[in-house]
């Protein structure tokens, strides 16, 4: 550790109140008596749902002022609301339930508290024993969640791991070996080092599951499950995700104790910041339309479902001479960050990417998002919406329609309460002018 002031916090395992121990299998149930339901009832055991704090900054949510001069440094003096919310009862060591959308500020709201609380325990570093564990769906969402926390971990004498696939395991375990106090990381990796014995977790004080919904969604729980069971019972366990739908609300009950809850995601987004759009257009105007658009727009992101089309696309631009990278999962990650770099730092003006991509991007000032494929369902299309509208910006969200698709994307459209205008376009049309003219 740095000679650097330690705060004075309780440490990581204190503040807990006993937990059912369970054991490391993949078999057990929380006993029915000890579980947090997840339907805010009246029971002592369910989430507590706090109400809201309203800081001033971000030395009045009691982190160590190394935190707060560093946060200071990158520009950073004001929590958003569900860091303001939720900070005070993870220092405390409380296990925390947060509902808030992707740009809410999620990875302070988390990474904060648990540096702070490792920093704060005098725990010697183990070799191929981390003390805190961040596990989420995406490697570019690891890397990013590694790149806002770093900074601040280095003060605090604090090292961290990016442990994701698509990267040699081998040097992930041998710098598991020399120590290090945070691993973020994939559930496959994480598994797949579990069961290499590479890795062991029962010096977890802290667990942080983010973007749960989507780790659900692509078939991680049983991943998931299997590293939390490898950790302690008492550890502490903070959970975000955007809904507690299919079976967050499993992973509620069995692995959180009394949580606090916090939602603030209806206020993640205001309507005013979007203006969502609607094309009409045939098959056959449809690559010309975007590529009219992609020619045009400062930078823009478009989503399509399959690699193969992200791929076919890309190279449709390039050979109407539009400056366009790919990004999707069968693409390395040398190549994933190739591409991302790209187009964050303006080489590239397109992206075109699937849905592993919703979650994971965070491009400051991207201002048109283009649904070139229908999203597959209101969720899909709010989290590649997001993309947009970040941090008090405005965008545009525009969707190329066929003749088929237009009775689905309307559903989709009354379920997250959006009113879009349409236009029935073709490639030279001037509405495709005066849509890409704000994204500029």
């Amino acid at each position: 550790m740095t000679s650097s002031p330690s705060p004075t916090l309780p440490s990581a395992s204190s503040n807990r109140r006993p937990h059912h121990r369970r054991r490391p299998s993949s078999t057990h149930r929380r006993p029915a008596t000890a579980a947090v339901r997840v339907d805010r009832s009246s029971s002592a055991s369910a989430p507590t749902a706090c109400s809201p704090l309203h800081a001033g900054d971000f030395s009045e949510l009691g982190l160590p002022r190394v935190l707060v001069d560093a946060l200071a440094s990158a520009g950073i003096e004001r929590p958003t609301p569900i860091q303001a919310r939720a900070i005070p009862d993870a220092l405390a060591g409380r296990d925390v339930l947060g509902r808030a959308q992707t740009g809410s500020g999620k990875t302070l709201a988390f990474g904060l508290p648990l540096l702070t609380r490792l920093a704060a325990a005098p725990v010697v570093r183990r070799s191929s024993s981390p003390r805190g564990v961040i596990v989420l769906p995406t490697r570019e969402l690891a890397l990013q969640v590694d790149a806002a926390l770093r900074p601040l971990a280095r003060p605090l004498g604090l090292r961290m791991l990016v442990v994701v696939g698509g990267t040699s395991i081998g040097r992930q375990i041998a710098a598991l070996r020399r120590g290090v106090d945070v691993v973020v990381a994939t559930p496959g990796r994480l598994v797949d080092l579990l069961q290499r014995d590479a890795v062991t977790l029962d010096a977890v004080s802290v667990a942080v599951l983010d973007e749960a919904d989507h780790m659900v969604d692509l078939g991680f729980l049983p991943s998931v499950t299997r590293i939390l069971d490898a950790m302690p019972a008492d550890r502490q366990c903070l959970l975000f995700s955007a809904t507690l739908d299919r079976d967050v609300d499993r992973l509620v009950a069995r692995y959180l104790s009394q949580p606090a809850a916090h939602r603030v995601d209806e206020d993640a987004v205001p309507a005013s910041a979007m203006d969502h759009r609607i094309f009409r257009i045939t098959p056959g105007d449809k690559v010309d339309v975007a590529a009219e658009i992609a020619a045009q727009a400062a930078r823009t992101l478009f989503f399509v479902r399959t690699k193969h089309g992200a791929d076919r696309l890309t190279r449709q631009f390039r050979h109407r001479g539009v400056v366009a990278e790919a990004l999707h999962g069968n693409l390395n990650q040398n190549q994933r960050r190739r591409a991302l770099d790209a187009f964050a730092s303006g080489r590239s003006s397109v992206l075109v990417a699937t849905d592993v991509a919703a979650r994971g991007i965070h491009i400051d000032d991207l201002g048109l998002v283009v649904h070139f494929d229908p999203p597959a369902d209101s969720k899909v299309y709010s989290h590649r919406s997001g993309r947009t509208a970040r941090a008090g910006a405005t965008g545009t969200v525009l969707s190329l329609v066929e003749p088929q698709q237009h009775r689905d994307l309307a559903r989709i459209h009354a379920a997250v309460n959006v009113a879009a205008a349409s236009s029935t376009v073709r490639p030279g049309h001037p509405a495709i002018r005066e849509t890409v003219a704000p994204a500029r």
